[in-house]
């Protein structure tokens, strides 16, 4: 499974599976993905709070973080590990989808983080610029900013990246979740179909991503170098991080359901792509009553790598 699939940006943007009806379509439903992408988010959680601490160790004890925004929060599972790992800010979870936001607020009163997170419903790149964050429009400025997985849903990806890094404080710090490696849950060979089905749904999915990227408003081919990139944005001590998410065989309930949820919108988005038998065969990983189903294998696991590139705004 591509890294694209993994996570939620508002990004407008790309996880990789579609609530559209029409075949290999490149448009995204992401409110009708709420449950994946929460269930997405809960999956990965450990790397999460590892992402949080690391991000908190590099802006260093002297730091005073008062400010963060999640770019591109979906349902908010990232705000709230921000907000827990940094007692003392306002962490602002933005997204253009206004019931994943309303999540995002469900989740951190859940956790008792209502007092501390709230909500902004912006479209990038147009609603980043100017503004104080209050009535004045905007996003105003953070002391951290945090993205997974949404500027690769904005046709000019540098043109993004600037607009982030000028909304930093003097000494604040951008990290933005990118590139990474393709998510492993079968083994080669399964015993169904032929060998190497991860592969080849891989080669599409690539092929779907850039389509998507040509598709996009403004889009603007450009080497995917993301720290140069966060370089050329004018940050300093730029440098990245992976971490290790290694769930392995057999599979507990929660990434059970968020294996299936990939594969299924995978069989959805890509039915017209796929050759027979690979639809066949996912056709029996998707049947709930097949023992050689996902839900039922023992072989089933998760291995992916997330990794991070984090840059500084030079304190004036």
């Amino acid at each position: 499974m591509s890294t694209h699939t993994q996570s939620h940006g508002h990004q407008h943007r790309h996880d990789h599976g579609s609530g559209s009806t029409d075949s290999d379509s490149t448009d995204i439903d992401w409110e009708a993905m709420a449950d994946t992408l929460e269930n997405n988010g809960d999956l990965h959680l450990p790397t999460l709070r590892q992402t949080a601490t690391r991000l908190a160790e590099l802006l260093g004890p002297d730091k005073q973080v008062r400010r963060i925004l999640d770019i591109g929060s979906g349902p908010g599972v990232m705000t709230c590990v921000l907000a827990e790992a940094f007692p003392d800010a306002q962490v602002v979870a933005v997204d253009g989808a206004p019931a994943l936001l309303d999540r995002a607020l469900a989740r951190a009163e859940r956790l008792g983080l209502d007092g501390r997170v709230a909500i902004r419903h912006a479209e990038l790149p147009g609603d980043l610029e100017g503004g104080d964050g209050q009535a004045g429009g905007g996003l105003g400025e953070a002391d951290l900013i945090w993205s997974s997985k949404a500027v690769h849903h904005v046709g000019d990806q540098q043109g993004v990246l600037d607009a982030l890094a000028g909304a930093l404080r003097p000494g604040g710090m951008l990290a933005v979740a990118e590139g990474g490696l393709p998510m492993r849950f079968l083994p080669r060979d399964i015993g169904i179909g032929t060998p190497g089905l991860q592969a080849r749904l891989d080669a599409m999915q690539e092929f779907w991503f850039e389509r998507m990227r040509c598709e996009l408003p403004g889009s603007t081919s450009t080497v995917e170098d993301w720290p140069a990139m966060l370089g050329q944005a004018g940050l300093t001590d730029v440098g990245s991080f992976t971490y290790l998410l290694d769930l392995p065989a057999p599979l507990g309930e929660t990434a059970r359901t968020f294996v299936c949820n990939q594969l299924a919108r995978l069989r959805d988005v890509m039915s017209e792509s796929l050759e027979a038998d690979d639809r066949k065969t996912l056709d029996v990983l998707l049947d709930d009553t097949a023992p050689n189903g996902i839900l039922r294998r023992p072989d089933a696991f998760v291995l992916s790598a997330t990794t991070v590139i984090a840059g500084v705004r030079r304190a004036s």
